[in-house]
């Protein structure tokens, strides 16, 4: 009998995608000579049976692993609370955007705490690794560095570290895989290599991914399902500021995020951020509304601008960053319906200042009330804020974390909020007066948007 005929199968290196025959172009993302072929994978091993089974109580008597803090708070709040040993966090971004700065950073910050950090580095000479620590002032003991393309190579020199860092991922190789760095057999099997060292000596390890032009990190998606966190940065071209947010993780929430300022000497916390986003001015102007947002468990102050200009054509425009269009359309059509406010002559553009973008449902009745201030041209009582949701009938919703964000805003100098009459009595701050509404309508009034 013949021997059975292997098929051979083809990945994209840019999206993952599987192929059974070649080709010049991916099918799924467009890319042209991205489609290689994967090296045929070993049969494992038989069992060996050292696994174990642990009951629920075996479980729940294990203590839980102390984390290690990163030198950075804005960090460890999107982490969950610091690195966790055993844990692997992979680290994606645009290139430039400062991944391996943050990382020597914290790598200094370790080591000059009395830990002992390993970077190891597949991108950078040592002279050019030594010459960014030095520009960082990051030098200390503690802090070994192996610049090898090797991961097999580079992990045999892990003792007693504390954390190890590997970056790229995409730049490394193992022997475990046939290939070369980058393709996904290979960024696969490294993967594999750095999980199962971190689970077998509970050291806790980054991996540092490179993106594609889509956004979405390099190599095949089975990447971000074998570590224990996924945290992206990211920046606006035009700002120094870099926001780093979590898409998965496994000790902590997905909804926190931290701010950074890039800097000649390294990256810097944001110590306030709400100021980010709000540039406070003494003179009130139409269709600018304040509101606070919350951004997992930090509440944020956003300044929401709108501008309504008399359009040409049949269709008016509607067209806002940081707040969608269909957000927009929705309470448009809730101010005709519900107020008897048009728009259908206007081009309606609506702006977050600062770049913020803004998903908290919280923020609608700040929105609605900035759209209709500025198709009125009446402007907003001074020192107020708006907090709520506004649902299809014109209600408007109490909104989580209602006290958090009332505090916020006594904090910077806001002396009445309109907040839903739904609200339950909790604390209110000291200094700031509530104006509870039941629909849209009476909210705009109370704020003096719409005569009453």
């Amino acid at each position: 009998m013949a021997a059975k005929k292997e098929s051979k199968r083809y990945c994209c290196i840019e999206c993952g995608y599987i192929s059974l025959v070649p080709a010049g172009k991916c099918p799924r993302c467009g890319a042209w000579g991205t489609l290689e072929e994967e090296a045929p994978v070993a049969p494992s091993a038989s069992a060996t049976g050292t696994a174990k089974l642990l009951t629920p109580m075996a479980i729940s008597e294990l203590e839980p692993p102390k984390r290690l803090p990163s030198g950075f708070g804005e960090l460890d709040r999107v982490l969950g609370g610091g690195w966790v040993p055993g844990g692997v966090v992979l680290l994606g971004g645009q290139p430039g955007i400062g991944k391996s700065t943050l990382l020597l950073q914290v790598c200094g910050h370790v080591a000059a705490n009395g830990g002992r950090v390993l970077y190891i580095s597949g991108e950078e000479s040592p002279s050019q690794l030594g010459l960014r620590a030095k520009r960082l002032n990051v030098l200390h003991d503690g802090l070994d560095v192996c610049c090898h393309t090797v991961i097999d190579d580079a992990l045999a020199l892990v003792k007693d570290h504390d954390l190890v860092i590997v970056d790229s991922v995409q730049a490394m190789r193992t022997s475990q895989a046939e290939g070369w760095p980058g393709t996904p057999t290979q960024v696969r099997a490294v993967a594999q290599v750095c999980v199962n060292h971190a689970k077998d000596h509970g050291v806790p390890m980054v991996l540092v991914g490179h993106i594609t032009k889509e956004g979405r990190i390099a190599g095949p998606m089975l990447l971000e399902h074998m570590v224990d966190a996924v945290v992206m940065f990211s920046d606006d071209t035009s700002s120094v500021y870099r926001t780093l947010r979590a898409s998965k993780n496994r000790y902590g929430g997905t909804d926190e995020m931290g701010i950074f300022e890039m800097r000649a000497d390294g990256l810097t916390e944001v110590p306030d951020p709400s100021y980010l986003y709000w540039n406070r001015s003494d003179g009130a102007v139409s269709g600018v509304v304040m509101t606070v947002v919350l951004e997992g468990s930090r509440p944020l102050v956003a300044e929401i601008q709108t501008l309504a200009s008399e359009t040409s054509f049949a269709y008016p425009k509607r067209a806002g960053i940081g707040v969608g269009a269909n957000k927009m359309g929705m309470l448009l059509a809730v101010l005709q319906s519900r107020c008897g406010l048009l728009s259908v002559r206007q081009d309606i553009y609506c702006n977050v200042a600062g770049g913020l973008e803004i998903h908290d449902p919280g923020a609608d009745l700040a929105l609605t009330a900035s759209m209709a201030s500025a198709l009125t041209g009446r402007s907003l009582l001074p020192e107020c804020c708006l907090i709520g949701e506004v649902g299809l009938a014109g209600e408007v919703r109490p909104v989580s974390g209602l006290a958090q964000r009332l505090r916020e805003a006594a904090r910077l100098g806001f002396k009445r909020a309109v907040v839903s009459s739904r609200e339950k009595k909790s604390d209110q701050p000291d200094g700031i007066e509530l104006i509870r509404v039941l629909s849209v309508g009476e909210a705009l009034a109370r704020a003096g948007v719409m005569p009453e």
